[in-house]
C-alpha cells in the first residue's frame, strides 16, 4: 500500500463578537465618568443644599429665591468705552445687579449706593462679588456718577432681551430691585423693591450666608 502524504487543513481562529467585549467596557466607562462628575459637583450641591434646605442660623431668606434658576443669556453688551462683549462673560463671580436707564433717577442712585455698600460691608469676602449696572436704554450715563462706578461693571444691554431674563415682582418695575447671580451664571435671588437701610441689613445677611455656604468651591476671580 502506497503511503499518502498527510494533509493538514488550517482553520481560522474564531472571531469574538466585539460588541460583547466592548459593551461592558463602555458601560463601565460611563459609570466612571458619572462618578467623576458627581465628585466634582458635590461641593456645589452641598452648599446649595445647606442654604436652600438646612438654612444656616435658622433664618428665613430676605430675598426671593428664583425657582427654577435662570442662566445668564447670550446677550450682546456694550461697555461705556464702546467695547462689545457677551453677558455670559460675567460668569465666575457672584454678581449683584442693578438695572436702570442711563439718566439714572433717584431710585437708580439709591440702588447703586446700596449695591456699593452691600459689597463693601462683606470685608475680605467682597472680592468674590462684582457690582454690575445694566443700562437698558441708549441714554448717556451722567459724568457725575462715574466716580462712584470706578470699581463697578457698567454694560449697556437691549431692554427687550434683558426683560426676557430678569423679572420684577408683581406690580414693580425691573429697575426697582437688586438681583443676585451665582458664580455658575444663574440668576437665583431678587431682593425686595425700593431698598432702604433696614432692607440692606437683611440683604447683607443673605449675601453672607450664601458666601459662607459656597466657600468650599467658590473663590475670588474668574
Amino acid at each position: 500500500m502506497q503511503d499518502q502524504p498527510l494533509g493538514l487543513t488550517v482553520h481560522a481562529m474564531p472571531q469574538l463578537d466585539r460588541s460583547i467585549t466592548q459593551a461592558p467596557n463602555t458601560v463601565a466607562g460611563r459609570w466612571k465618568m458619572l462618578a467623576v462628575l458627581l465628585v466634582c459637583a458635590a461641593p456645589v450641591i452641598a452648599s446649595y443644599f445647606t442654604y436652600y434646605v438646612i438654612r444656616p442660623e435658622g433664618q428665613p431668606n430676605f430675598g426671593t429665591l428664583i425657582d427654577p434658576q435662570r442662566p445668564l443669556p447670550t446677550i450682546t453688551t456694550q461697555a461705556l468705552d464702546g467695547q462689545t462683549g457677551e453677558l455670559t462673560a460675567l460668569k465666575g463671580q457672584w454678581l449683584l445687579l442693578s438695572v436702570a436707564g442711563g439718566a439714572c433717577d433717584d431710585r437708580c442712585e439709591k440702588n447703586l449706593y446700596f449695591q456699593r455698600q452691600l459689597r463693601e460691608v462683606l470685608g475680605k469676602e467682597k472680592d468674590r462679588v462684582d457690582r454690575v449696572w445694566l443700562v437698558n436704554d441708549g441714554v448717556a450715563v451722567r459724568n457725575a456718577l462715574l466716580p462712584a462706578l470706578a470699581s463697578a461693571t457698567v454694560l449697556r444691554v437691549a431692554p427687550a432681551a434683558l426683560a426676557q431674563w430678569l423679572e420684577p415682582a408683581p406690580g414693580q418695575r425691573l429697575q426697582d430691585h437688586l438681583y443676585l447671580v451665582d458664580p455658575m451664571g444663574n440668576w437665583m435671588m431678587r431682593f425686595p423693591a425700593n431698598m432702604d437701610a433696614g432692607a440692606a441689613t437683611k440683604a447683607r445677611r443673605d449675601l453672607e450666608r450664601l458666601l459662607r455656604a459656597s466657600s468650599s468651591w467658590d473663590h475670588a476671580g474668574r
